[in-house]
């Protein structure tokens, strides 16, 4: 169980440090190389000239693109700097999210920051929601306070879904290397306490014949308060540095509309989140 290659998403328009640190650090414990990649798309401005004019905007537009780009993959090679090898640089005058899709067919875990909440610049910004649904990789989303990652303690959100069992077995690697693993589900029917135990030791007991000893919660329900907000308690009481989870969506026409638990783990959580789909 290890991570040979670390791919990091770096945004034109927003903080990337916490996202390097944390790719970084994965690196490190891996011993992996780390792959960046960044990627933006010159914005036509809202009234639009013709001729000449346009043809000196858009290469104008370009060239500060490209300034921009050769800006982040310094930062990029600075802040990684030894601590991966190989390391390498992947950049283009491309959508974001179409161009990082493309490139994560060379990583084994695609690392990025956490959505900001409200509509992000598709031109500047491969969104983590369109990255989630559409990698076929892992996503580790770092919140921008982050420095590290913090495997002292890993919680688990366990749900009966193919997602959910997706990213337990993604997060194989980083659980191996976890202090303290905990499996939880929250119930939404109290009647449903004894199947979930019963789920939840089949879980523990896959973990265990991976080497992996991890310990089972389940969280009832109670005082009204939202799944949200009890997986929240949750990984809150225990201190965990990370929560893996699956990632649930479906699409509306061409947009990929993101359910609750997602949206808040993606877009208002504290902590690291390693998300599949």
């Amino acid at each position: 169980m290890t991570l040979a290659t670390v791919m990091v998403s770096l945004a034109l328009s927003q903080p990337n440090e916490a996202r390097l640190q944390v790719a970084g650090d994965l690196a490190a414990r891996f011993g992996a190389g780390v792959i960046g990649v960044a990627a933006g798309e010159f914005t036509p401005p809202l009234y639009f000239t013709t001729g000449e004019q346009a043809q000196d905007l858009i290469e104008q537009g370009e060239a500060g693109l490209q300034n921009r780009l050769a800006e982040l993959e310094r930062q990029f090679r600075a802040t990684i700097g030894d601590r991966a090898a190989p390391l390498g640089w992947r950049s283009a005058l491309d959508f974001p999210a179409r161009y990082t899709l493309a490139q994560a067919r060379a990583a084994d875990i695609l690392v990025t920051g956490c959505a900001p909440t409200g509509v992000s610049d598709a031109f500047a910004v491969a969104s983590p929601k369109d990255l989630v649904m559409q990698a076929g990789r892992p996503l580790l989303a770092v919140p921008d306070t982050a420095s590290w990652l913090d495997l002292d303690t890993v919680l688990v959100a366990w749900k009966e879904t193919p997602e959910a069992r997706r990213a337990l077995a993604d997060s194989l690697p980083l659980l191996a290397k976890a202090s303290n693993v905990v499996v939880a589900e929250i119930l939404e029917n109290a009647s449903e306490y004894d199947a979930c135990e019963a789920r939840l030791e089949d879980v523990i007991g896959w973990l265990k014949r991976h080497e992996i000893v991890a310990s089972a919660r389940v969280e009832e329900a109670g005082q009204g308060r939202s799944v949200t907000a009890r997986l929240d308690a949750v990984a809150a009481d225990l201190s965990a540095g990370l929560v893996v989870a699956g990632a649930y969506g479906h699409s509306r026409f061409r947009e990929f509309v993101l359910g609750g638990v997602t949206e808040h783990l993606m877009t208002r959580t504290e902590r690291c989140v390693l998300l599949s789909h």
